[in-house]
């Protein structure tokens, strides 16, 4: 199950299974459950500058992710997210939003899988699809809970087995469509007359190994999201969603089943360098449900 937001200031990467994993349902198997999310940051770079606003102090948001998975085949899946944003600041008069962001629906296919060596290797093929579900405030960054645009993602995922341990990389790429913003004019790195905003497409890399065996999973990661294009934000002025957003993270993962069909998820993560973008700390948990949906045979 799969589910990676970015937000305003804050990249998340929330798992289950996912797009970067070498992780597959069975054939007519459905996995379903939520999770939920909580980041905050204080410090951010403002373009390679590290800083803290004593104007809005510290940016949180609460996340709740409706999340499934569905194996078309062994070696085919659908993955699908829908989650609902909270923002808030601890300082300042802006207030926080809260709403529906960006549905996701992704497609998985274990492409190659050979013996090599003392191990398993594995080729992964996927893409993705998302778009805004409601009509939220792009436009009002840090606390906005998306960017609005519509994204499609290509993405190789190699993963390597060895008994139980592993390791796992990951690489997409992402097309980010326009959007439109409620003014007429804006400055970027020059005077634009228009409401029209063009997105940078973005590149996002993966990186995680540990430990996997009947269901229970223990990982470290590593990854990074980087902007193709983009501005820095001008001294002292508010972030806008074209700005270069850049960012690297570490974290851990873990998942347990709790019995054969229910499945416990948790982890954290936390931004250890970047550009124009919040040094986010975020953890989350959640719960996962099995479902069979094969025909029984009499």
């Amino acid at each position: 199950m799969f589910v990676l937001v970015v937000c305003c200031f804050c990249s998340i990467a929330v798992k289950a299974q996912t797009e970067t994993d070498a992780i597959m349902m069975d054939k007519n198997e459905l996995c379903l459950g939520g999770i939920f999310a909580y980041s905050k940051w204080t410090n951010y770079w403002e373009g390679s500058l590290k800083r803290e606003n004593l104007n809005i102090g510290s940016v949180s948001s609460r996340q709740y992710h409706f999340m499934g998975t569905y194996g078309l085949s062994n070696k085919v899946n659908l993955l699908f997210n829908v989650p609902y944003i909270i923002t808030k600041a601890s300082a300042g008069t802006l207030s926080g939003l809260k709403g529906f962001q960006d549905a996701s629906l992704a497609v998985k296919w274990d492409a190659y899988n050979k013996k090599v060596g003392k191990g398993n290797f594995n080729l992964l093929l996927g893409a993705g699809f998302s778009t805004p579900l409601s009509n939220y405030v792009a436009d009002f960054q840090p606390l906005s809970i998306g960017m609005g645009s519509t994204n499609f993602n290509g993405r190789l995922t190699l993963d390597y087995s060895v008994n139980k341990f592993y390791a796992t990389l990951s690489n997409a790429y992402i097309r980010r469509s326009n959007i439109e913003i409620d003014r007429t004019t804006y400055f970027t790195d020059r005077q634009i007359q228009s409401n029209q905003v063009a997105m940078p497409d973005m590149m996002q890399f993966n990186f995680g190994t540990g430990y996997r065996f009947n269901g229970t999973i223990a990982e470290i990661s590593v990854s990074n999201m980087t902007s193709l294009s983009g501005f820095d934000i001008r001294r002292n002025d508010m972030p806008f969603p074209s700005n270069r957003m850049n960012a690297t993270m570490v974290g851990g993962y873990v998942r347990y089943n709790l019995v054969s069909q229910l499945i416990l998820v948790g982890g954290a993560n936390y931004v250890v360098a970047g550009r124009n973008f919040g040094q986010n700390t975020l953890v989350h948990a959640g719960l996962f449900y099995v479902i069979s949906l094969k025909k029984s045979k009499n």
